[in-house]
């Protein structure tokens, strides 16, 4: 299982976004210079994540991308469907069939229910994590992770 460079790069945006108390907003030379990314790229980033409804952004000489919403409010989950998709979803079985139409497991898969599993877990887990969270530091983010997936757990 891996995750894409455009989820890992959206996610870096956000929090360099989430970070900046600016008036402005953040321009797309200020974050490529700043997680060391090139401007193409972070100008399609956050293109989807504008359209998704997690940035705005301003035009002119004092403009720049701002969080349209309090980094509270931003669900690391709902970030990362929007940047790549969901592991499994249910349209996984067809595109993943083989050289047949239908998968030869369609009717009795026990991977499916592996992929199903992990991905209500992750769904769990991500539900739960916001923007917000992630703003600390690696120690204070590993504490509050722990903390959601022991909960979880329970």
């Amino acid at each position: 299982m891996k995750f894409s460079t455009q989820e890992e790069y959206g996610l870096r945006l956000l929090l360099r976004i989430g970070k900046d108390h600016s008036d402005n907003g953040m321009t797309i030379p200020e974050l490529s210079e700043l997680e060391g990314l090139s401007e193409a790229n972070v100008a399609k980033i956050l293109r989807i994540l504008r359209l998704a409804g997690f940035v705005e952004s301003s035009r002119g000489q004092t403009g720049g991308y701002k969080l349209t919403r309090p980094a509270k409010e931003i669900l690391v989950g709902e970030v990362l469907t929007a940047l790549g998709g969901k592991l499994y979803e249910s349209s996984f079985c067809d595109l993943h069939s083989g050289v047949e139409n239908i998968c030869t497991n369609s009717i009795d898969c026990s991977i499916r229910s592996l992929w199903k599993t992990i991905q209500t877990m992750l769904d769990g887990l991500l539900s739960k994590i916001t923007l917000q969270d992630l703003l600390g530091s690696e120690q204070q983010v590993e504490i509050i992770v722990s903390g959601i997936a022991e909960e979880l757990d329970k």
